[in-house]
């Protein structure tokens, strides 16, 4: 068992934002609503251990590097988010099975060192410009992919780096998240999740479609409606036409022999729970297997498509009411709304197109391992980690214990 420390009521953010308020309009560090219209931005930085461990090598910290950025972006500071020890003294201690990316997470604020007034979508426009400027940046400074296969821990020992270290070496090292400081500030109190290739790995329909022996088939409609090319809708009840026949025992075989969670879904609802967030799986899939997935991982509700059958035999049809992107933004609104919960207080997380609707109507969207069409329209990407990769994005600290 592994146990991850989720600090409670952290003033962090807030702190940091106190720190500065002589450099801010004057009342504006006690509103959200205010910030909301200052360009104050969040920057969270997720990197490898392995890349940290050679920056430190190189005799430099993470810090220095982001400041060295910062000062040579004319008219802006950035200044480190301390941690709030009272709020790491008193943290929800989360238990899991899971193994967790091994990675070290950076907290700034990025101020600008005048009062510049900027309109939303100027905010957007620069947010996006500094993403992309500082990512580059810290590729650049990190350069951690190695040339050599060995590790050396702090006591001398030489050792192998492990496959799953030199795995996350090759797929990618980093993760920088910009968002508004309001962002930061809010106390989110729902989030919600696509289920397949988020909350599980699998597509639950290409799952069924192998069963069937169309699963070439249906991998084709499903990649192309991930990406936009064609109609949610129509895509889905071609997929599920070629399911005719199949016999619904396969469903009860699937569950047991071939979902398996993505890396942190355990440990990052619990922590959401620990702070009495409320999560929904929200699937354009189908209910048994929304009904697994969701109750196994102790989640509030959950919401997909009927798996129609008679006889015991799989019909090939649909409802009437097929959960798409459109839908899905319809079921987190009616759910919050359910839950008395602003909008402004919901967080989405997916990795298709059909995910964007709903990740624009909330609070902040989050990509995962996500679609590049997805990425480029979600607030935010998590890429590097497991889904305790979305806590990281929505500000908080989850380090091993």
């Amino acid at each position: 068992m592994n146990t991850y420390a989720f600090p409670k009521d952290s003033k962090a953010w807030q702190n940091a934002i106190d720190r500065v308020a002589h450099l801010l309009p004057e009342g504006t560090t006690g509103s959200i609503q205010a910030l909301k219209q200052l360009p104050v931005f969040a920057i969270i930085v997720v990197v490898a251990k392995t890349a940290v461990d050679k920056l430190t090598d190189s005799g430099r910290q993470m810090d220095d590097v982001v400041q060295a950025w910062s000062s040579e972006q004319r008219g802006w500071q950035a200044v480190v988010v301390a941690d709030d020890e009272m709020a790491v003294a008193n943290a929800h201690l989360i238990g899991t099975h899971e193994h967790l990316s091994d990675v070290a997470v950076y907290r700034y604020l990025l101020i600008p060192t005048d009062h510049k007034e900027m309109n939303a979508d100027k905010r957007e426009a620069v947010a996006y410009i500094i993403d992309e400027q500082l990512t580059a940046y810290l590729r650049k400074t990190l350069k951690p992919k190695p040339n050599y296969q060995f590790q050396v821990d702090e006591t001398g020992q030489v050792s192998e780096l492990t496959p799953e270290q030199m795995t996350q070496l090759k797929k990618g090292y980093i993760d920088v998240h910009i968002l508004s400081i309001a962002q930061m500030l809010r106390r989110h109190k729902l989030v919600c999740f696509d289920m397949d290739s988020t909350l599980i790995h699998q597509e639950v329909i290409v799952e069924l479609a192998r069963i069937a022996g169309v699963a070439d088939k249906v991998a084709e409609i499903t990649e192309s409606a991930m990406r936009g090319e064609i109609d949610f809708n129509e895509s889905f009840a071609k997929r599920v036409a070629l399911l005719e026949g199949v016999d619904v025992s396969v469903v009860d075989d699937i569950i047991k022999d071939h979902i398996s969670f993505s890396e942190g879904a355990f440990a990052t609802i619990k922590a959401l729970k620990s702070k009495d967030c409320r999560t929904v799986l929200i699937s354009g899939g189908f209910t048994p297997f929304a009904k697994y997935v969701a109750e196994t991982l102790g989640m509030d509700e959950y919401h997909a498509n009927p798996l129609l059958a008679t006889g015991g035999k799989l019909t090939g049809g649909v409802g009437s009411d097929i959960i798409d992107g459109k839908a899905k933004a319809r079921i987190v609104a009616h759910v919050a709304d359910k839950m008395a919960i602003d909008m402004e207080e919901v967080v989405c997380v997916g990795d298709g197109a059909n995910d964007l609707p709903m990740m624009a109507i909330s609070d902040i969207g989050v990509a995962y391992k996500a679609k590049p069409i997805v990425r480029v329209k979600a607030d935010t990407s998590v890429n590097i980690t497991g889904l305790e990769g979305v806590l990281y994005a929505m500000g908080h600290r989850f380090d091993k214990h």
